[in-house]
C-alpha cells in the first residue's frame, strides 16, 4: 500500500513536504479549513517549488467555501507548478462549514461543483451559475499562467453511499476521513461502481482510494492507551467529539461512554448542543495537539475505531485488511512529532 501525510497549512509545511519526498512517501496534503488554518494553496504552492516527485493534494476544498472559477483556477495554477502531480479532494465541507456555523452544501452542489472543475481544469467550458443568470465560462489566458494539459486528479470525500455515487458517477476516486472499517470500504466501492455509467463499471486507473488517519506504533510493553498513544491520536478522537457534540443526531450513535465523553467536551468548552454559537468554542485548535487535561476524553474505543495503534504486526494486519477492501493509499495526520510520525509510517510500509 502507498503511504502519504495530510497536514495544517503553517510556516514551513514545505520543509514536511521535501521530507516526505526524501522518505518516498506518496503524496502530501493540506487541509482546507479557512478559519482554523492557513491557506492550503499558498502552502500547497511552496511545497511545488520545493519538491520535484511527490504529488500535491488538498484534503479537501468545497462549493460553498470556493466557487469553481476561483477553485479551477487555482487547481490549475498548482497544476503550472507541478505539473501531473496535482491532487483535488472536494466534499460538501461537513468540518470547514461547520466551524462557520454553517451547514455543509448538498450531494447535488458537491457534484455540480466536481464536474465544473473537471472541465475546467482540463480546458473544457462549463456552464456557471449565480441565482437564475447561466453563463458558460472557460479559462481566457494562455500559456504559462495555468496548466490544462497535464491531468489533475480527483477524489471526493465519502463517508456513505451518497458521495461514493458521486465518485461513480464524475469517475473520480474516495478520500474519507477515519473510516478504518473494511466492510465499510466495500460499501462505499460497491455504490461508486453501482452509480457509474455502465461502460465504466471498472474505476478509471486514477480513481483511487484514500483514507486518512493517525498511526502509532507501540514500543515493547507500551500501554496502547498510554499518553504517547492518546496525544498521537486525539486529534481525530477530539475531532469526532466536536462533531458530535456540535450534531446531536451523531451523538445519539454513539456507545454510552462515548455520549458521556461529549457532554464532558461541552461541559469544558461552556457550550451546550444547541447554542448558536457552539462552533467559536467547540473548533478552535480543531485537529491540533490536545491539550493534557483533555487526555481523558481519547476514548480506547475511538482510537481503535479511527487510528491504527498497536505493534507493527497489529498494524500491519489491520492494513491488510483496508488493502483487501480496496484502498491504495494510507495517509497519517500527524500532530506530535511530524518528521518521526512521517518515518515511522515509511517504515512501517516498507
Amino acid at each position: 500500500m502507498r503511504a502519504g501525510v495530510v497536514v495544517a497549512a503553517q510556516p514551513g509545511v514545505e520543509e514536511l513536504a521535501v521530507r516526505a519526498e526524501e522518505l518516498g512517501l506518496h503524496s502530501f496534503w493540506v487541509n482546507d479549513t479557512p478559519m482554523v488554518h492557513g491557506d492550503p494553496f499558498v502552502a500547497l504552492s511552496l511545497c511545488a517549488k520545493a519538491t520535484r516527485r511527490i504529488r500535491l493534494g488538498i484534503g479537501v476544498t468545497s462549493p460553498l467555501l470556493r466557487s469553481a472559477p476561483a477553485a479551477a483556477s487555482a487547481f490549475a495554477s498548482l497544476n503550472a507548478l507541478a505539473p501531473g502531480r496535482i491532487i483535488c479532494g472536494v466534499g460538501t465541507g461537513n468540518t470547514a462549514r461547520r466551524t462557520l456555523g454553517m451547514p455543509p452544501a448538498t450531494t447535488a452542489a458537491l457534484e455540480h461543483f466536481t464536474a465544473a472543475l473537471q472541465d475546467l481544469c482540463a480546458g473544457r467550458p462549463t456552464a456557471y451559475r449565480e441565482g437564475d443568470r447561466v453563463r458558460d465560462i472557460r479559462f481566457l489566458h494562455t500559456g504559462t499562467h495555468v496548466n490544462t494539459a497535464d491531468p489533475i486528479e480527483f477524489a471526493v470525500a465519502a463517508l456513505g453511499p451518497k458521495a461514493a455515487a458521486v465518485a461513480g458517477r464524475r469517475g473520480t476516486g474516495l478520500i474519507s476521513f477515519g473510516l478504518l472499517d473494511p466492510t465499510a470500504w466495500h460499501a462505499l466501492h460497491d455504490a461508486r461502481r453501482q452509480a457509474a455509467p455502465s461502460t465504466h463499471r471498472d474505476p478509471a486507473p486514477h480513481a483511487h482510494s484514500y483514507v486518512v488517519t493517525a498511526l502509532h506504533l507501540l514500543h515493547d510493553d507500551e500501554d496502547p492507551a498510554g499518553d504517547a498513544a492518546r496525544d498521537a491520536t486525539g486529534h481525530l478522537v477530539l475531532s469526532l467529539l466536536d462533531y458530535a457534540a456540535d450534531t446531536p443526531q451523531v451523538a445519539q450513535q454513539l456507545a454510552p461512554d462515548e455520549r458521556a465523553a461529549v457532554q464532558a467536551l461541552l461541559d469544558r468548552r461552556g457550550t451546550t448542543a444547541t447554542a448558536p454559537d457552539r462552533y467559536t468554542k467547540l473548533y478552535p485548535n480543531y485537529l491540533g495537539r490536545i491539550a493534557a487535561q483533555d487526555r481523558d476524553l481519547v476514548l480506547p474505543s475511538l482510537m481503535t475505531t479511527l487510528a491504527l495503534v498497536g505493534t507493527r504486526d497489529d498494524i500491519r494486519t489491520r492494513i491488510t485488511a483496508l488493502e483487501q477492501a480496496g484502498i491504495d493509499e494510507l495517509l497519517i495526520q500527524p500532530v506530535t512529532d511530524p518528521p518521526t510520525e512521517m518515518t515511522r509510517l515509511a517504515e512501517l510500509l516498507t
